[in-house]
């Protein structure tokens, strides 16, 4: 694995009003890691993701992908950078299929259903994405619901197109809100061959998630944040170890190595 930072965090604090949620966090991720963003609720982890993905701007602090400052930058200029993201409960179109919404995510379609004034640079952008939009809803096992209502399908399969959506803008960088929550044990399984192939191929990824299963079958390192701090950085079998992580988010049932 090549130890390059991929995204580096420093000194970033953020406060809504008199709640600081976030005090001066610093971490560093190297290319090629899976790294996993825990923490209780309240922790400061979904703010922390907002920041990091353009939706929220930090107080203070430095944010660099692949060195470049980021911090501040719109989410579309973070796409083309090479960072994207999902969500936790993502919202699909109730009339556009699967395989269009897909297509709808590549960054090249600016007018994708127009259907006036098109140039055959847009057709040929077209043709693309839609090649593009089948292989990677192919290699997410969406093929069979490729053509129906995004809207329709189920909620681990709208969570598998989620990921579609951001891969279509071939990041380097993958950001995902806890992609297993909700999910059923065989769309979780699919789920976690997905982002080991992904990372195979040299993707990194941080991961916001409460299943410790998970972490600890995907993750080489986590990053563990209490009380807007971090308290931890470290392999995941060593986080029931660590008396900071145990009283601060495991609890003892996990740490005397129960499900």
């Amino acid at each position: 694995m090549n130890t390059a930072a991929m995204l580096e965090v420093k000194g970033v604090a953020k406060a809504f009003g008199a709640n600081r949620v976030l005090e001066g966090v610093s971490f560093e991720v190297g290319q090629g890691e899976i790294v996993g963003l825990l923490g209780p609720n309240g922790s400061g982890k979904s703010t922390l993701l907002n920041i990091a993905s353009g939706f929220l701007d930090p107080d203070v602090g430095d944010i660099r992908l692949a060195g470049k400052p980021i911090a501040g930058m719109r989410t579309h200029a973070l796409v083309q950078a090479g960072m994207t993201r999902t969500f936790q409960l993502p919202i699909m179109p109730q009339k556009m299929s699967v395989l269009e919404v897909a297509m709808a995510a590549a960054t090249e379609n600016h007018g994708l259903f127009s259907t006036v004034f098109r140039t055959a640079a847009d057709r040929a952008a077209e043709r693309s994405s839609r090649e593009r939009a089948i292989s990677l809803l192919d290699e997410l096992l969406l093929t069979p619901v490729a053509h129906l209502p995004a809207s329709a399908i189920s909620g681990g399969q709208k969570k598998l197109l989620g990921i579609v959506c951001a891969l279509m803008a071939k990041p380097r960088l993958l950001m995902l809100d806890e992609p297993t929550a909700g999910v059923h044990p065989n769309l979780r399984r699919d789920i976690v061959t997905v982002l080991q192939r992904l990372n195979a191929k040299g993707m990194t990824l941080v991961i916001v998630e409460h299943d410790m299963h998970f972490i600890r079958e995907v993750c080489n390192r986590c990053i563990v944040l209490d009380q807007g701090e971090i308290v931890a950085s470290c392999r995941p079998d060593e986080l029931a170890s660590n008396k900071r992580v145990v009283e601060a988010y495991l609890g003892a049932s996990v740490a005397g190595g129960r499900p």
